[in-house]
């Protein structure tokens, strides 16, 4: 089997522990990629480019090794390759910006799991209130994919997760109160946030457009989006594209914290606020 003998030489004069030691990291590094990828806007592109570095590898394998037969194919398939390296940079420059944000906000460089808890306790007195006043709200909570393509247009707010802010963002008549709020780590990111309308179908007819962007954005991202209804005051949640059914305002902090990941210390005990008639899974 000559066509082995590559693949053969490649691996010759490795020991087997070092071998097992390149093969789980060239894994790991693959595995990341994929997964930075998986829910990424630019995904499609990304396939697109593998494709045609695919073409050109098996043509360049089709047309021999080490002669000058089709040299010049060989050589602009080689700059086509920096090339695709190059605009993978500009077309993921959103998302790597925000995953070196990410880790530069990691536990291991002095952030705690205490400030994403004030967070979710935060949000949750907050919906709370909205809840029981019917004033309508969307609150994003990003993840590890950025939504800076979603902040361009938006206000910046750049401010501590606070319940009375969150309060005041929504009320009726506040110029910020229509669309959405970013919330980023443990910052009020921006306020005014359009977001995508989720196609036709996959949103309930009875329910609006609040309830469609909500849905809208986790198509494309790895967010968790909360929304209150203007019409009755239920909340819901939205996740991988998926709206869920109402849920009681005593559960929206625990709810939210197992969505997120976190564990909250102290645990989260039933506040004086209490569970309406319209917080009890009913869909109308």
């Amino acid at each position: 089997m000559d066509f082995l003998a590559p693949l053969t030489d490649a691996f010759r004069g490795y020991g087997p522990i070092e071998l097992v030691v390149e093969l789980a990291l060239i894994w790991a590094i693959v595995w990341t990629i994929l997964r930075f990828l998986r829910r990424s806007s630019g995904a499609g592109v990304i396939r697109g480019f593998a494709v045609l570095v695919v073409v050109f590898a098996i043509v360049l394998r089709l047309t021999g090794d080490g002669n000058d037969t089709f040299a010049r194919l060989r050589f602009l398939s080689d700059r086509v390759v920096g090339l695709v390296a190059i605009m993978l940079v500009v077309v993921f420059q959103p998302e790597l910006r925000q995953a070196m944000i990410t880790l530069g906000q990691a536990k291991f460089f002095g952030r705690g799991p205490s400030a994403r808890d004030r967070v979710i306790l935060a949000a949750g007195e907050a919906v709370d209130f909205l809840s029981k006043s019917q004033f309508g709200a969307i609150i994003v909570f990003e993840r590890g994919l950025g939504l800076e393509s979603l902040l361009r247009n938006s206000v910046p707010i750049d401010a501590t997760v606070d319940p009375r802010l969150l309060q005041a963002i929504f009320y009726p008549n506040n110029p910020l109160h229509d669309l959405a709020v970013v919330i980023r780590g443990d910052r009020v990111a921006a306020a005014k946030v359009q977001l995508p309308l989720a196609p036709p179908g996959l949103v309930p007819s009875h329910l609006g457009s609040r309830h469609r962007a909500a849905v809208g954005v986790t198509l494309d991202s790895d967010c968790v989006v909360v929304v209150v209804s203007e019409e009755n005051g239920r909340i819901r949640f939205a996740e991988n594209g998926e709206l869920s059914a109402p849920v009681g305002r005593d559960r929206v902090a625990e709810e939210l914290a197992r969505r997120l990941e976190v564990r909250l210390e102290p645990p989260v005990e039933p506040s004086t606020a209490r569970a309406g008639p319209d917080d009890q899974g009913e869909t109308t």
